[in-house]
């Protein structure tokens, strides 16, 4: 075995662990941790115990995000929902998210299990608790009632992303490569093969995307209802506009290595002239420009770009920044594909690539100092936050693959058009013509010997040029670390933004920096009506004691604490120093012993009388008052 093939059974070898690794980097990077839409607050809030049961369930979260039907779930003690009707933004505001809770549920300890997409595409989910009047026991926990994403789902998914990513960038940059250095079979296999991957990960992450976001298994994958929800939706149709696309470019394919490869006879007729294989350039310039920016946009209008600060100037920066990622990387691939099949090289050809990913690096810089700026948005984030410290381990691999690169433009300076002569195989004798005519076998077998002394003549006469070999090893060891910088990016597009994490961080230490309100009043008020089972006592809760709409709930217990039930209660309210009043509740009973009023207004602050009645027979009724604060 040679010294260059030794060397080329390693680069493999090589090639073949990044990319294990890679697979690894995708499936521990494909949980629900690294969706970006975050839960800012909650009302009520995580943790909290109110007097009275909410009307709704509020949510704000740091960006926009997607409901479905099962986007908020309100759990009793028992695990049995209590929410009504199908959750909603509130006022328009797609970081908004609420839904109603039924009437007169009990006191106790609930449970809010939610889950939603970000408006950049990524499922986010989780849960928290509330106390109705005191907290209680409950059966449901947090991480029962969280429906996260499937782990063997996401890590298809997160696959799925990788594979599109790849086959964008093979099919973008063997065209570019083809179009402007060279068009040879092995570039035309690295175009296809880019659109061959861009479309079956396409399909894929259409099928798997409803059981993604849903929280589903792998066995929702093909439930049409699912799809259908996920093609309603941005990212859906983010996918299907690419699918549409992608015919476009098949057409674009067959016109690039078809029509315009053809330089000499067509079908026996003649030759094409300058005027129209300029006519063809030309169209194939501005179709494919169209077709590529098309692509890259269902990236950049469906991610990151299309939320957050700057959003109509970040989609166009991030669709140059993917054509950019694509005409290098994609085309280091044909280049490499170029030398691997033994062809020539032409001095001209690889130095027209060589400028061409210069321009195309420092497009890379200029788009992507400005996507950093963007999403991290302070220095501290860098290392602070998961976002930052996956970039930093981006711009380390570019940094490595431009030293590499650095390598290659010093092989090409050393290129020449003139091949060394290979060594010249010892010549075997021909087999007669009546042996070969006489038995078909034999002559299979001499037709495989020519192939085989072929291509060990092709082998020997790419190995005999030394810089043509240094070239290739290092377009290989480039090619290597573009994989894996490839993973890298596709991590980076499934994790929170860093400058939407510190947000979150400085939004959550505000609020719990924010001095307290003065929450519910309550007021204790025992009663005599003088006849049988007529003591007792009433706790009266006005929440939240604020001027406006005030929920009044009562709580009524005989002498043993018991809950007591009565014919008749009235509450009202006076407010003596502005001779307002008495303004009466309309209590409507829930259970046994309590007694509510929704939406009852006090038009001002203030100390208010509240007067109380209670009759708990025909002639035995009795009056009592108290004051209640009204911020």
């Amino acid at each position: 075995m040679t010294i260059q093939a030794t060397a080329a059974r390693r680069t493999v070898t090589l090639l073949g662990t990044l990319f294990a690794a890679l697979l690894c980097t995708l499936s521990l990077g494909a949980g629900t941790a690294s969706a970006h839409a975050a839960l800012v607050s909650t009302d009520p809030k995580d943790g909290s115990v109110v007097p009275v049961a909410p009307q709704q369930v509020k949510l704000t979260f740091s960006e926009g995000v997607l409901l479905n039907a099962d986007s908020v779930r309100v759990l009793d003690p028992q695990g049995r929902r209590v929410d009504e009707g199908r959750p909603a933004h509130l006022d328009g505001k797609s970081d908004t998210a609420a839904v109603a809770v039924r009437a007169g549920i009990a006191d106790g300890t609930y449970t809010v299990a939610w889950q939603a997409v970000s408006a950049d595409s990524h499922p986010v989910a989780g849960a928290f608790t509330f106390s109705v009047g005191a907290p209680s026991k409950t059966t449901v926990t947090a991480q029962s009632a969280t429906s996260g994403t499937d782990p063997l789902v996401g890590t298809f998914y997160g696959i799925g992303r990788y594979a599109a990513y790849g086959g964008f960038v093979l099919l973008v940059g063997g065209c570019v490569f083809a179009g402007v250095c060279r068009s040879s079979r092995p570039v035309q296999r690295v175009a296809v093969g880019g659109w061959i991957a861009l479309f079956l990960s396409t399909t894929a992450l259409l099928l798997l995307r409803g059981a993604y976001t849903s929280g589903k298994g792998m066995g929702a994958v093909l439930d049409l209802s699912l799809l259908g929800d996920a093609l309603s939706t941005k990212p859906g149709a983010a996918l299907l506009s690419r699918l549409l696309l992608l015919s476009a470019a098949a057409v674009f394919l067959a016109v690039l290595f078809g029509t315009y490869a053809e330089s000499g006879a067509r079908n026996g007729g003649p030759a094409q002239t300058p005027a129209e294989r300029r006519g063809v350039a030309y169209g194939l310039a501005v179709g494919g420009t169209l077709v590529a920016g098309g692509l890259a946009a269902t990236w950049a209008l469906a991610e990151h770009a299309s939320q957050g600060l700057q959003a109509w100037l970040a989609m166009p920066v991030d669709i140059v920044h993917l054509l950019g990622v694509a005409v290098w990387l994609g085309g280091l691939t044909a280049l490499l594909a170029t030398l691997w099949s033994g062809e020539s090289v032409r001095r001209a050809e690889a130095q027209r690539f060589s400028r061409l990913a210069f321009v195309s690096v420092c497009v890379l810089v200029a788009t992507g100092l400005y996507q950093s700026w963007r999403q991290v948005g302070s220095w501290d984030a860098l290392t602070d936050t998961e976002y930052g410290r996956w970039l930093l381990v981006k711009v380390g691999l570019v940094a490595v693959v431009v030293a590499v690169a650095f390598v290659s433009r010093r092989w090409t300076g050393r290129l020449t058009d003139e091949r060394p002569e290979p060594k010249k195989a010892a010549v075997k004798p021909k087999a007669s013509t009546v042996q070969s005519a006489a038995s078909p076998e034999r002559a299979a077998q001499l037709a495989r010997q020519r192939a085989a002394l072929a291509k060990a003549a092709g082998k020997r006469e790419r190995d005999a040029d030394t810089v043509r070999t240094g070239l290739r090893r290092a377009v290989l060891a480039e090619t290597a670390v573009a994989a894996v910088l490839l993973a890298v990016t596709t991590v980076l597009t499934g994790t929170q933004p860093g400058r939407a994490e510190t947000e979150q961080r400085q939004a959550g230490s505000a609020e719990s920096s924010a001095p307290a309100s003065a929450g519910p009043a309550e007021v204790t008020i025992p009663y005599d009506t003088g006849g049988p089972n007529g003591r007792g006592t009433a706790v009266i809760t006005v929440g939240p004691a604020r001027a406006g709409a005030n929920t009044v709930d009562v709580r009524l217990t005989d002498a043993s604490g018991r809950p007591a039930d009565v014919p008749e209660l009235n509450v009202s309210f006076t407010e003596k120093d502005k001779a307002i009043g008495p303004l009466r509740t309309a209590l409507q009973r829930q259970s046994a012993g309590r007694w509510q009023a929704t939406g009852f207004q006090l038009p001002m602050a203030g100390t208010w009388q509240l007067t109380l009645t209670v009759r708990t027979s025909d002639i035995d009724q009795v009056t009592e008052t108290g004051n209640v604060k009204i911020n």
